[in-house]
């Protein structure tokens, strides 16, 4: 007896159709920023930060695994910095345009991301979020079991190592922060461009007030200690928000803008502390249907209509299993792990007599 995987329902069938109109009513009057909610964000976030990291400095002279212990502390408050940076990316942390750009800025030192390039590629990142024509920008690598079998050696031998845990959580994040950002892409507009070189002069400057303050081994070994972790937590969530087995991925043709956000951005129910920590970032289905929504509203937003409830939600135990899924399978219309790819490369090998490829 044959044990080929049978195709599940299609990805449009699994979502309920809805009325544009509808959902964008709804959402509207979340997406009004509120001033008190974000100055208090910021005074509760960033007051601790640099408390944190005072401490941290501190912690040296006494024990270096207290001072791993408070960098695994700031490494969250820098999840939660980023989430500032990220909706005055999307200008709606505040009404103020300028305040959003402002407070971009110096968010973006802290977590040595250019404010203006990266508001360009995220924004790219929400128009092809899910759409398989138009994979490569702002997110993470993702082949279809299709392009994997046909690659060459060297290719797959990339792509397996672009998917290892230790160096998607622990090397890349590290990279991408504090190597990658340094350089604008070859496709960013001037004013894009300028802002990576901007962001570098602004980067450097503290650096060197902060060595010289501190001593430059502090400085890096503190400074670098929390990018590490803040960066692999966040590399972590933003992998949760958009690789699941039941992740939405359609050709341009089938592409849908709704179902791509209900269906393609998972609903990560984290606990309260986790959820305060991520600034509301789980409830990612709510932000990529409408990014004008600040981080303080996602809540709020997700609980005013049984719409969004449909979407089933994602926890701490049941994210792990993501870890495992790697291929995208169009046949199936679900994300797979090499364990599937295998099989249909010896199912094929075997109806063609010819052995598979290793």
């Amino acid at each position: 007896m044959s044990t080929t995987l049978q195709p599940v329902p299609t990805q449009e069938s699994r979502i309920p159709r809805r009325d544009t109109a509808a959902w964008k009513a709804i959402v509207l009057k979340y997406q009004q920023p509120s001033l008190g909610r974000a100055i208090w964000q910021l005074v509760d976030t960033l007051v601790p930060y640099a408390a944190l990291w005072y401490l941290m400095y501190l912690s040296l002279s006494y024990s270096y695994w207290l001072t791993f212990a408070l960098a695994a502390l700031a490494g969250l408050f820098l999840i939660r910095i980023f989430i500032i940076f990220h909706d005055c990316g999307h200008g709606s942390f505040f009404k103020s345009r300028l305040a959003n750009d402002i407070v971009g800025f110096i968010t973006g030192v802290l977590t040595l991301t250019p404010y203006y390039h990266w508001r360009w590629e995220h924004s790219i990142h929400h128009a092809t979020a899910g759409a398989l024509d138009r994979r490569g920008t702002g997110d993470v690598w993702t082949m279809t079991v299709e392009e994997y079998l046909k690659a060459s050696r060297w290719k797959r031998f990339a792509y397996r190592l672009a998917r290892n845990p230790f160096v998607l959580f622990g090397i890349a994040p590290l990279y991408l922060f504090v190597i990658s950002q340094r350089f604008p892409s070859s496709t960013a507009s001037p004013r894009e461009r300028a802002s990576v070189h901007w962001m570098n002069l602004a980067v450097l400057s503290v650096a060197v007030l902060l060595s010289w303050a501190f001593g430059i081994i502090p400085y890096l070994l503190i400074h670098m200690t929390i990018e590490m972790v803040g960066g692999g937590i966040g590399i972590w969530m933003f992998y949760v928000q958009h690789q699941f087995e039941d992740v939405y991925w359609e050709r341009d043709e089938n592409w849908d803008y709704t179902a791509a956000a209900l269906q393609g951005s998972s609903f990560y129910k984290l606990p309260k502390v986790l959820q305060w920590f991520s600034g509301n970032i789980g409830f990612h289905h709510i932000h990529h249907l409408s990014p004008r929504i600040p981080n303080y509203n996602l809540e709020r937003c997700h609980k005013a209509d049984p719409m969004f409830h449909e979407v089933k939600p994602i926890t701490l135990f049941s994210s792990l299993k993501s870890l495992s899924l790697r291929l995208w399978d169009e046949k199936l219309g679900r994300l797979v792990g090499y364990r599937h790819m295998r099989k249909v490369r010896k199912e094929r090998a075997a109806a063609s007599g010819h052995a598979p490829r290793s």
